[in-house]
């Protein structure tokens, strides 16, 4: 690359190469730097300060969000057990000595603890026919485990189509069905989808649908099922 030229068609002088084998020009630097450092002394320090508080900061609100889902945990294992026992009021609100699940979700929000509590709240109101609520708690649940995710979005479908919302039914069974495709699940959550379908009016999208369980899914148990309402509703089609 050529150098830049000075007006008298001198090289320009290469300050970079001066700064690597100039100890003079090391030293000026640094001392430039100083200097800098010397006269915003309380500038410098501030920044510093605020970066040390923003990392403590950070550091504690993990610590302390660790400690409350531990603790949390702890209080939720009686309403889990009142849960597979079928108590479910006591599940709900607890005995009077360890709280319930709501209480999970109000004294420990954004816990790991409470996510999961919304999941058993949403379940406990969809058996109740609590359908809005059931929808509003399954809705603030998530997960990265394929079978409780995929079951969740399964059950906010149940909700809306009990509600007669069959838009968002047929969205969260897409949901379902799709999340981690897998030969046990996936089938179940296809046939909810295609019946939401049809409810819907929309008969060639129900019919595509049993046909992806008669296509990829011949050893499920849906599958006999999916054959015979395809072939129904592909007559009631022709029509």
């Amino acid at each position: 690359m050529a150098k830049q030229k000075t007006k008298k068609g001198k090289a320009a002088p290469d300050t970079s190469n001066e700064l690597l084998e100039n100890p003079e020009a090391i030293a000026t630097r640094l001392g430039r730097g100083e200097a800098f450092l010397k006269q915003n002394t309380r500038l410098v320090g501030g920044v510093i300060g605020l970066m040390i508080l923003i990392i403590a900061g950070i550091v504690g609100f993990q610590i302390h969000k660790a400690n409350q889902n531990e603790k949390a945990q702890g209080e939720m294992f009686q309403a889990v057990y009142y849960f597979e026992q079928d108590s479910v009021d006591f599940a709900l609100n607890g005995d009077g000595v360890q709280p319930g699940f709501l209480e999970i979700i109000d004294e420990y929000g954004g816990t790991a603890a409470s996510n999961l509590a919304h999941f058993y709240v949403g379940s406990i109101y969809l058996s109740q026919g609590e359908y809005e609520s059931a929808a509003d708690h399954l809705e603030k649940f998530s997960s990265d485990d394929f079978l409780v995710q995929a079951h969740a979005y399964s059950l906010i479908g149940d909700a809306y189509m009990e509600l007669g919302t069959i838009s968002e039914a047929i969205r969260y069974y897409k949901n379902a069905a799709n999340y981690k495709e897998n030969k046990f699940f996936t089938p179940k959550y296809l046939s909810k989808l295609a019946i939401a379908y049809e409810e819907d009016g929309n008969l060639q999208a129900a019919i595509e649908t049993y046909g992806e369980i008669e296509n990829n899914y011949s050893d499920a148990y849906e599958y006999t099922e999916a054959r015979k309402h395809k072939a129904r509703l592909e007559g009631l089609a022709s029509n």
